[in-house]
């Protein structure tokens, strides 16, 4: 244990300044900050509608929450977190000094925390996820207009869009299916008065039977389907947290996160042979790499490398050029044992082919003519090629499991009571209940399994909108209006909180 703290530690600080390194730590502070509101902030989307229901205590419910959450953080993978690192181009983050490196993590984390928490105290149930894309996208139109750079080429465009498309389509989803799965359950599952029951609101179901709980397995089924919501919100909103602790340690100590120092000899291998298969394929198939060129290329400063290679100060990062690109990559790997041997320089320059050669094959994999049994391949491939630049440490995971996990035993009342009694005109139901969270936890689950970050309040709250809909005598047109209103602020508003913080943070630094 002393020795893993002890390369921890080595990573952490490699070649900063203690005042930088001070400030790092502060950094990854204030991401769990962040974490433990998201916590509070969407913890009342998971355990809304189960204690509204009566099927379970606040004090259990929220305690239930917390421990799935943890779990859904340890066992979400990581997709979704290196779809928040991939929204911002991988030069910004290297190509910037320590000192502005931290003050856009600053600037981003501040801004996502203060709408966070402003739209908890008023009991809207925003989305963390907006907030956090808003911010980001700050940082980088901020960047590009203080350098005078091009905007298109401070965002990863297509990466952007594509979280775009989920966090504007998974709320429609949740609408629609939530409304077709209680209508199913009015329609087919209401054949006998037992069965009815499940159609009860809490006070009818007191007033009638005289109990004040759910039927054993509509209670049964609210519980797990809560529990089902609490997972997929930590792996996926975790992984955003995580996701956010690497941008930190990318940006700030690059020479020791820019790619996995403990990466053993068999890694670094599998790496190679997945450069090595590439440039196989790649030879078969170059009359189709033209066709991933983009007109805007990514620049990527080359270290002194072997005189064999094209002898250039820089290299463009173009689908017409990936051969070179892997070239350079098997040079630097060859028979290397770990990454220690490489110097910054080197290790940076290792990132930025190996997102260079997986970009092409993204592309490659989107071309009409590469074939299903390709596409399997090239997955495959990109797998390996970017296992050791797409990690996570464990101690980050556990440190975003807890911090998300200990967020959901506070603040959870307010968003709550917005959810279970101001959405609809009338009281939920046991099917309504059930019917939005078993919608949130499959969309959202989803969402998570093919890296895609979604808002789970967003899901939940669109959810519990389409069952008072189609079954519950429509919604509150204010509560609605009010959520609506966040839904379209939140991207501006972080926006242009981040940017301005940026600014303020590097007039202080000049």
């Amino acid at each position: 244990m002393s020795n893993k703290w002890r390369n921890l530690m080595l990573h952490l600080f490699t070649g900063l300044e203690f005042h930088t390194g001070l400030m790092l730590v502060i950094a990854l502070i204030f991401v769990l900050i962040y974490e433990a509101i998201n916590g509070f902030h969407d913890t009342a989307n998971a355990v809304a509608t189960v204690i509204y229901a009566r099927a379970l205590r606040s004090q259990l419910a929220v305690g239930m929450s917390g421990v799935f959450n943890f779990l859904g953080v340890l066992l979400g993978g990581l997709s979704v977190a290196y779809a928040i690192v991939h929204l911002l181009p991988v030069d910004l983050l290297l190509n910037v000094s320590s000192t502005h490196g931290l003050a856009m993590m600053f600037s981003m984390l501040l801004a996502a925390i203060i709408w966070n928490l402003g739209t908890w105290y008023f009991g809207l149930p925003a989305s963390s996820s907006h907030t956090l894309i808003g911010a980001i996208i700050g940082i980088g139109l901020t960047n590009a207009l203080l350098t005078h750079t091009s905007v298109l080429a401070a965002l990863n465009i297509p990466k952007l869009i594509e979280i775009f498309l989920s966090l504007i389509i998974s709320p429609i989803v949740g609408l629609v299916l939530a409304g077709a799965l209680v209508f199913c359950l009015r329609r087919y599952w209401s054949g006998t008065p037992k069965r009815r029951r499940i159609h009860l609101t809490p006070a009818e179901r007191e007033k009638k039977d005289g109990k004040r709980k759910p039927p054993f397995w509509t209670r049964t089924a609210l519980i797990l389907s809560a529990a089902g919501v609490s997972f997929a919100h930590g792996a996926n909103d975790g992984q955003k947290g995580i996701g956010l602790i690497m941008l930190v340690l990318i940006g700030v100590a690059p020479a020791g996160f820019m790619v996995n120092m403990n990466s053993t000899g068999y890694d670094i291998a599998r790496t190679r042979d997945a450069v090595g298969n590439l440039q196989q394929f790649y030879h078969l198939h170059a009359a189709t790499l033209p066709q991933t060129a983009d007109t805007d290329t990514q620049v990527i400063p080359a270290p002194d490398i072997p005189s064999a290679l094209p002898a250039t100060t820089v290299f463009h990062c173009d689908g017409s050029r990936a051969l070179i690109a892997i070239d350079r990559t098997m040079a630097l790997l060859e028979n290397l044992q770990s990454y220690d041997h490489l110097s910054p320089g080197e290790r940076s320059h290792v990132r930025r082919l190996l997102m260079c050669i997986a970009d092409t094959t993204d592309k490659l994999v989107k071309l009409p003519q590469t074939s299903g049994e390709d596409k399997r391949l090239l997955g495959n491939l990109r797998k390996d090629l970017l296992a050791t630049v797409e990690y996570a440490p464990l101690w980050i995971i556990v440190a975003v499991a807890l911090a998300l996990s200990l967020g959901t035993m506070i603040g959870w009342r307010r968003v709550a009571t917005t959810i279970g009694e101001k959405i609809g005109k009338k009281g939920m139901t046991y099917a309504q209940g059930l019917s939005a969270q078993v919608t949130a936890a499959v969309s959202i689950g989803v969402a998570s399994y093919t890296g895609m970050p979604v808002s789970t309040t967003h899901v939940l709250s669109s959810a519990v909108a389409g069952t008072m809909v189609v079954d519950g005598g429509g919604v509150q047109s204010k509560t609605v209006q009010n959520i609506l209103l966040a839904w379209v602020l939140t991207l501006p508003v972080a926006i242009v909180l981040s940017g301005s913080l940026y600014w303020l943070a590097l007039k202080c630094i000049q």
